[in-house]
């Protein structure tokens, strides 16, 4: 089985998609997806110093978007990547372009979520210094209680001996909800049967763990154009047998909204019609619209499916990437 990874806040460098940009497509996929993100990508991944890059409004989205463009380059499109691959995991801000892998979310809806995402933690941290520490070795239980005692919270627990403490350079406040559990995701792949672990752009942190905890599973990383034939050549060897086998299709996909504005619930012509959870729905059916001056954005999903959740009610104020209704796909029942 291989596993696509997607790496977290930290991995990118000063100009690490200047390579990149040479391949056919490459540029015009992160220039669309710099509108939805709300910053020019391709400027922060090539001519961009290691300050600007290190905002997390800027940091968040464009190590999300070369995750996902590197797959596209590695694979062909999203759809030869899920068939490949058996698992699509994300390291922190990861998981966002893992998702859009796995097909729980669109790319585009993924550049709208991290511009969300990173605005609002941006915008946290700047209202107190804060900072991280990685913690080596050590008793992993005595290591989390002495986190804890000093009013810190662990960030993330990468793996056996590497957890990351983090803070103001005062006190904890609730910047982080809960720790990246990195460590528990590598278990999880090594019970899956492992057998090759491809680090999407930019690689290299999250292969070193890997090379630690998953012993004898094949990696590669992409970190420049040159590294698309080994990590081809694990694809060919370690990946589905059958490469017209669509594989397993993920439980539930997400629809977020594309546009600041008022959601309004169920067909713009027939208000009435609300579909409510367990309702099954058809591609392009009208689940509801975003409402704004100008006119109506609407919410329609490009695939077959049943409604599982509305995490908006009619009426409420919704912004751009806001996560809006939960679907299972048809096939997955």
């Amino acid at each position: 089985m291989l596993v696509f990874a997607a790496p977290g806040q930290g991995a990118q460098t000063p100009g690490f998609l200047t390579a990149w940009l040479d391949l056919p497509g490459f540029a015009d996929r992160l220039a669309a997806w710099s509108d939805l993100a709300g910053c020019d990508l391709i400027a922060a991944g090539t001519t961009a110093g290691a300050e600007e890059i290190r905002d997390t409004a800027v940091a968040q989205p464009l190590l999300v978007a070369a995750a996902i463009a590197s797959a596209e380059a590695l694979c062909g499109d999203l759809e030869q990547a899920r068939r490949k691959g058996g698992i699509a995991a994300g390291h922190s801000v990861g998981e966002l372009a893992a998702g859009a892998i796995a097909g729980v979310l669109t790319p585009e809806d993924a550049m709208r979520l991290v511009a969300v995402r990173s605005r609002a933690m941006a915008q946290a941290a700047a209202a107190e210094q804060t900072g991280m520490t990685a913690i080596l070795g050590g008793d992993e239980s005595e290591v989390l209680a002495a986190i804890e005692a000093h009013g810190l919270t662990p960030a993330n627990i990468n793996a056996t001996g590497q957890i990351v403490a983090a803070g103001t350079l005062e006190r904890i406040i609730t910047q982080v909800s809960a720790p990246v559990r990195w460590k528990e995701c590598m278990a999880s792949m090594a019970e899956a049967g492992t057998s090759a672990f491809v680090e999407l752009l930019p690689g290299g942190t999250l292969t070193g763990l890997a090379r630690r905890a998953l012993p004898g599973v094949a990696t590669a990383a992409l970190k420049t154009p040159d590294d698309l034939t080994a990590a081809r050549s694990l694809l060919a060897e370690h990946g589905a047998l059958d490469p017209f086998d669509g594989g397993h299709l993920p439980e539930w996909r997400l629809l977020v909204a594309p546009h600041d504005g008022t959601f309004r619930a169920g067909d713009a012509g027939h208000p009435e019609q609300v579909l409510a959870p367990g309702v099954a729905v058809t591609s392009g059916s009208a689940l509801g619209h975003v409402e704004v001056r100008t006119g109506q954005h609407p919410i329609s999903p490009s695939y077959g499916g049943t409604i599982i959740e509305w995490l908006v009610e009619d009426g409420d104020p919704v912004n751009v990437g806001q996560p809006l209704v939960r679907l299972q796909p048809e096939g997955t029942e």
